[in-house]
């Protein structure tokens, strides 16, 4: 092992409060963890969110995971450093955070809302395996009666099922899993850092026998990538094979940092389909309304006939509006919303892809 400096703004390490030092070890080769002192670890989202919850935790920032679509990449330009490569290698580690976390829901003033975990980074990332920073937080947050949920990609959560089990015993906690791919070399190229798929669905399995209802996140759907009529049924099933209860799904969204390196990714791994990305992708962050509804059609009938419950992505341009005009001007002036619900008769087939896709 070896660490550099002592002090904030010392000689090649980043720039973030709080620093105690820099680590590289052998066992996890390739990549840098800059240890810090936090000194909050809830985050408050703000009210113009179309999140369904108000409060996050976030142990890491950065993710070894290398996931090419990422949006939370271009928080590491906030610390001096770049959304691609840095994000991927050079992972923030905030070592006090169940201590941090002791102190802020020890106070009068918390209403022992629900918390989030795995909204921005991975609490599952490689680095966890090192630091085991979450059976801190978990047994924290069970303590002070806070609900929660984690949702990961991470296989090292079974480590902590029998914590969770208890921790459920006193607060609600639920669990997902991420999983966008079923091909493991497609998954390989996409997602470089990430356990395969049947290892996340062995976990799904895992949790699902101790009873937990599990919701598997089928995101992001990737057009003309991960979005056949087979890709997607074969994903559906083995889902629902796993045991989950409930799905979320929804299309590929491509924010700034995110969306650099993604092109740059399809650019040179895909060029027959950067033209594509490129005009859909060219004036928003989100998939086109015509490629959602599309996906609608197609995803509805695989979750139905596989019998799970489902839900489509909350993180839409009309969604966003509704949460902000819902904060500005109450419910009188806001209007929710619309989804897609396939036409009866409509589970054996579904339209041709968009034509601007």
């Amino acid at each position: 092992m070896r660490w550099s400096g002592q002090a904030e703004g010392a000689p090649g390490l980043v720039s973030v409060k709080g620093l105690l030092r820099t680590v590289q070890t052998p066992e996890f080769a390739g990549l840098t963890f800059h240890e810090i002192t936090a000194k909050s670890l809830l985050n408050k989202v703000p009210e113009t969110s179309s999140m369904p919850f108000r409060w996050t935790i976030n142990p890491y920032r950065g993710c070894s995971h290398g996931c090419v679509y990422c949006y939370a990449r271009n928080t590491h330009t906030y610390l001096d450093l770049d959304a691609g490569r840095d994000f991927d290698s050079q992972v923030i580690v905030k070592v006090n955070a169940a201590q941090v976390l002791e102190r802020e829901l020890a106070r009068a003033s918390w209403g022992r809302e629900h918390v989030a975990l795995g909204t921005n980074t991975d609490p599952y990332q490689r680095a966890e395996g090192r630091y085991r920073l979450m059976p801190g937080i978990i047994t924290t947050l069970a303590e002070h009666h806070t609900p929660f949920s984690i949702l990961t990609k991470g296989t090292l959560l079974r480590r902590d099922l029998p914590l969770l089990v208890r921790a459920r015993e006193r607060v609600p906690v639920e669990l997902g899993m991420s999983i966008a791919i079923v091909d493991d070399e497609l998954q390989q190229q996409i997602e470089p850092g990430t356990p395969r798929t049947s290892a996340r669905l062995a976990t799904v399995r895992a949790a699902a026998d101790l009873g937990f209802n599990v919701t598997v996140f089928l995101m992001p759907i990737m057009p003309a990538l991960t979005d056949s009529r087979a890709q997607l049924e074969s994903l559906v099933e083995a889902v629902a094979r796993a045991g989950a209860t409930r799905v979320t799904y929804g299309a590929l969204h491509l924010r700034p940092g995110a969306k650099e390196w993604f092109m740059r990714w399809i650019g040179h791994t895909r060029p027959d389909l950067y033209p594509r990305y490129r005009r859909m992708y060219a004036d928003s962050a989100y998939a086109s309304r015509e490629y959602r509804d599309w996906l609608d059609v197609r995803m509805q009938p695989l979750l139905e006939r596989a019998g799970l419950d489902w839900l489509p992505d909350d993180d839409t341009p009309e969604a966003r509006r509704f949460a902000r005009d819902l904060a500005q001007n109450g419910a009188a002036e806001a209007s929710p919303p619309g989804s897609v619900v396939p036409p009866p008769g409509s589970a054996g087939s579904a339209p041709a892809a968009p034509s601007l896709f």
